[in-house]
């Protein structure tokens, strides 16, 4: 498992400790930045570097952070592919994964506490799509992944 980590200065204290977490952990992990607090990019130039390689399958999963996570959210969920959601606690972090297949998680690093963080992490990564519901709903959330597909594409042809 591979996971491409991103931050603005808001979220760098943030994406480090969940860096050394997951590095910890044994997961691979590629840092697009920032590599330091001082660096002044914008969240959009980070979240759209690591955007770019989900929605290119250069790596499945990303983890962005900036102040809130809402801004790294919106710029993600404009490559097609990417599927970013913010979640600043483990409900909406299985959610997000359960019922929406995120593949991008984006954290709040003026939010969200290291010890939080870790937490959703580690829901995030642990959780399946459709896992928890019962065979039904299972089917139509996968249905509903094949339906995005097929709006994400007639949006993106139109471009």
């Amino acid at each position: 498992m591979k996971i491409i980590l991103g931050a603005d200065f808001y979220g760098f204290d943030l994406k480090e400790v969940i860096k050394e977490y997951l590095l910890d952990k044994g997961i691979e992990v590629e840092d697009m930045g920032v590599s330091d607090r001082t660096m002044e990019i914008p969240y959009y130039e980070t979240a759209a570097l690591v955007a770019q390689r989900i929605g290119n399958q250069q790596a499945a999963w990303g983890i962005l952070v900036c102040g809130t996570g809402m801004g790294m959210a919106i710029i993600a969920n404009k490559y097609p592919g990417v599927y970013a959601a913010v979640c600043e606690n483990s409900n909406a972090a299985e959610k997000s994964r359960s019922i929406n297949n995120s593949n991008v998680l984006t954290l709040g690093g003026l939010i969200t506490k290291p010890e939080v963080a870790k937490e959703i992490v580690d829901t995030w990564l642990t959780t399946e799509f459709t896992q928890g519901w019962e065979p039904a709903i299972q089917e139509w959330l996968q249905n509903s992944m094949k339906d995005i597909s097929q709006l994400e594409k007639q949006q993106f042809e139109r471009e």
